[in-house]
């Protein structure tokens, strides 16, 4: 199996500021550990601005067929944890999916 990341598969929500301490304990508790478990490396990203806080979650993959294997379908669907109707502003509708064509 191929160990180096080939791939970036990137999620991005927004929540409103006196949410994103408790959004940002529950990813980490619900979201990451089953990227983890797959994926050769995962971040969680946090920018906080005036109005809305932004996480992203970047997690790398050797190849489509374990991004596929990881979601079980279509590595592009969304899937939304349990909570993020009630702790996003909005439940994003898309993920990105890059090839990764430098890495240092």
């Amino acid at each position: 199996m191929n160990t180096e990341a080939t791939i970036a598969r990137i999620w991005r929500g927004r929540t409103r500021p006196e949410l994103a301490d408790e959004y940002e304990a529950y990813n980490r508790a619900e979201g990451v550990p089953p990227l983890e478990k797959t994926a050769l490396a995962v971040q969680l990203l946090r920018e906080d601005r005036e109005n809305e806080t932004w996480f992203t979650t970047i997690s790398y993959w050797p190849d489509m067929a374990s991004m596929t294997d990881f979601t079980k379908g279509d590595p592009q669907a969304v899937h939304h944890l349990p909570r993020d109707k009630e702790l996003l502003i909005e439940l994003p509708q898309r993920i990105q999916i890059h090839r990764i064509v430098v890495n240092l």
